[in-house]
């Protein structure tokens, strides 16, 4: 551990500038599991069954509230297509409500996952800068020390330095991890949104006349 903490501010602060990475890679990984396996989370066939049977009923109200109890993207989507054929609405203004809704949630399923890439990204270009910026000073250094002890200090220089480049990759690697895991999970989300959406669509335009009495 110790040996670690050397290596760490031997790379001075470039080292640093990657911890802050992986510290904000952890947070959004974090937030974003919450949020996604959370509040975001809805069991898809359970939740169009539930609506189908009160749209074939014609009981809108509780089909309604039944998207109220929870508050997810795409309860709150469907929801608000369920308001618009409440209010009379037509075909159109019924997709317009929908549509104008996931403008409105998509962005929250879709916030700050793409930030892990980046930040893996440049954790990466860090660590590498850390490693030339480590060699080039140690190059310096061996040119002005005796020629017998030059091989034994440039193998100690180059050892230290190589570890900007292991801490640049000892972030990147699990960020870019964690992004394709949310990016996933993400777009299992927008799939089920659009697949229930599409649905309850069709479903309400082929009972419209149980609503009207």
């Amino acid at each position: 551990m110790g040996g670690f903490i050397e290596a760490f501010h031997e790379g001075g602060i470039w080292m640093y500038l990657i911890l802050v990475l992986g510290v904000f890679s952890v947070s959004i990984f974090l937030e974003r599991v919450v949020y996604l396996f959370g509040k975001a989370s809805v069991d898809k066939d359970r939740f169009l069954a539930n609506v189908q049977r009160a749209i074939l009923a014609g009981d809108l109200n509780s089909a309604v509230n039944y998207c109220s109890e929870r508050s997810a993207p795409l309860t709150n989507i469907v929801r608000q297509g369920l308001i618009a054929v409440m209010n009379k609405g037509k075909e159109d203004e019924v997709q317009t409500a929908m549509d104008v809704a996931s403008l409105r949630e998509v962005p929250l399923i879709e916030r700050r996952t793409s930030f892990l890439p980046l930040f893996a990204n440049i954790a990466t270009l860090l660590g590498l800068l850390a490693t030339i910026v480590a060699m080039i000073n140690a190059f310096k250094s061996v040119a002005a020390v005796d020629p017998s002890q030059k091989a034994t200090m440039l193998s100690g220089a180059i050892s230290e330095a190589m570890f900007g480049t292991a801490g640049g990759l000892i972030v990147a690697i699990p960020s870019l991890l964690a992004y394709a895991f949310l990016a996933s999970k993400t777009q299992r989300i927008l799939d089920d949104i659009h697949e229930v959406s599409v649905a309850t669509l069709n479903l309400i335009l082929q009972n419209r006349e149980k609503f009207s009495k």
